[in-house]
């Protein structure tokens, strides 16, 4: 079978990490393979970066030109959703899919809202595929939620939360709970599979201790299970500095994989830096929109400075649609005002994200072996008017605009 290739020739190479000049990115398929000095026939050419990947959106659930009233961001009828999948809400002819691609977002990490304690699963999709059956990438973890916002939702269903310290003692007691069941349950199992190796007692068999270990926990619970086992992250939502101490602490209890999503209202690089020390990624943003709450009163464009100068692993959000998916480039410039060079800044919505995401080895990165999810500009990104030229999405040109 012939192999479909492509050639790039980049006048300037932003590759999510660094910046190189005059190079030519050859594609196969939907890879690339190469990245050279040499020069060869190309029909495409321009300045050259990753495609952009937004880690925390809820694209195709709140949509554009839909009224407020038909958004499906939050699930009301109880607290804690594991099994709430954003997939089943999102509509992609949502028009923003399109608009995100049209500037390069050609990934978005999609959550349900954060009015739940634990809203739902955190899937990472394609905006440029066409429906949902080709849309995952990853199933990444779940979306939890501390701060204000699961407490303004007392008029929901279920057990809700009116004070900061009841969402803390909630979401307590539904992990402790699910680690004491499969304690039991362990326990329970071993006991029988222990009983079976006597020759005295036949015991009911090892598929009967199996079934018993799998009936302790609800459908949802083993869902959360995998948090335990390292298998998935607990992107939380917070911004006040007292909710990311409580989040270390909460990792600390449990030994999950969490990240701390938003983190606008804190003000001190110690506390940026006390969440480095533990392990615990920031999902930073968004940056530009109306702060419209008492808990964002710290918040300022200017703490990217603090957050540049912690020990923090840090990506950018846009919280679509508070702010819309393809502004996101546009929050860079925050970051540059405080100093951060053009490939650091380009890294932040390509690599960093990716990283963070767990999707580096594939994505956010210009590099021989990384899907071709690449956008041509037709002069440098950060200039005002900038805009693609190409988009070019897993070796497929999906916009072209030359």
């Amino acid at each position: 079978m012939e192999k479909n290739s492509l050639i790039i020739r980049a006048d300037q190479l932003y590759d999510g990490r660094t910046l190189q000049t005059d190079v030519t990115v050859v594609v196969e398929d939907r890879h690339i393979i190469d990245i050279t000095p040499k020069t060869y026939p190309s029909g495409i050419r321009g300045i050259v970066t990753p495609a952009f990947i937004d880690p925390h959106s809820h694209i195709g659930m709140e949509r554009q030109g839909e009224p407020a009233g038909e958004t499906e961001t939050d699930e009301h009828r109880t607290p804690f959703a594991p099994l709430h999948d954003p997939l089943d809400s999102i509509y992609f002819d949502d028009r923003a899919f399109a608009e995100a691609v049209d500037f390069g977002v050609l990934y978005s990490c999609v959550i349900p809202g954060s009015g739940n304690i634990i809203g739902g699963r955190a899937v990472v999709i394609k905006n440029f595929a066409g429906n949902r059956a080709d849309a995952l990438v990853k199933d990444y973890g779940f979306k939890a939620a501390l701060g204000y916002n699961p407490r303004m939702s007392t008029h929901w269903k279920g057990q809700r939360p009116c004070t900061r310290m009841g969402a803390a003692a909630m979401v307590m007691e539904f992990l402790s709970d699910i680690l004491r069941k499969e304690e039991q349950a362990r326990i329970k199992k071993e006991k029988a599979l222990h009983a079976l190796s006597r020759p005295d007692n036949p015991g009911k068999g090892i598929a009967w201790a199996q079934r018993e270990y799998d009936l302790a926990l609800s459908e949802e619970q083993w869902e959360v299970f995998r948090l335990f086992t390292g298998k998935k992250t607990l992107k939380v939502h917070l911004h006040k500095e007292d909710d990311a101490l409580f989040l270390i602490d909460l990792k600390k209890r449990f030994h999950l994989n969490v990240t701390a999503e938003h983190a606008l209202d804190i003000h001190h690089t110690a506390i940026f830096n006390a969440l480095a020390d533990n392990g615990i990624p920031v999902v930073y943003g968004p940056l530009g929109a109306l702060d419209s709450k008492v808990e964002l009163k710290n918040a300022n464009w200017r703490h990217t400075a603090l957050l540049m100068a912690s020990r923090a692993e840090y990506g950018l959000m846009s919280d679509h649609p508070v702010i819309l998916a393809h502004h996101l480039r546009d929050s860079l410039k925050y970051f540059l005002i405080q100093g951060m060079a053009p490939a650091e800044a380009i890294g932040l919505v390509t690599h960093r994200n990716a990283r963070i995401l767990g999707i580096d080895h594939c994505l956010g990165t210009a590099a021989p072996g990384r899907l071709a999810s690449l956008v041509v500009w037709d002069r440098d990104p950060f200039h005002l008017g900038a805009y693609p030229l190409a988009v070019v999405a897993e070796g497929k040109i999906i916009r072209d605009r030359r």
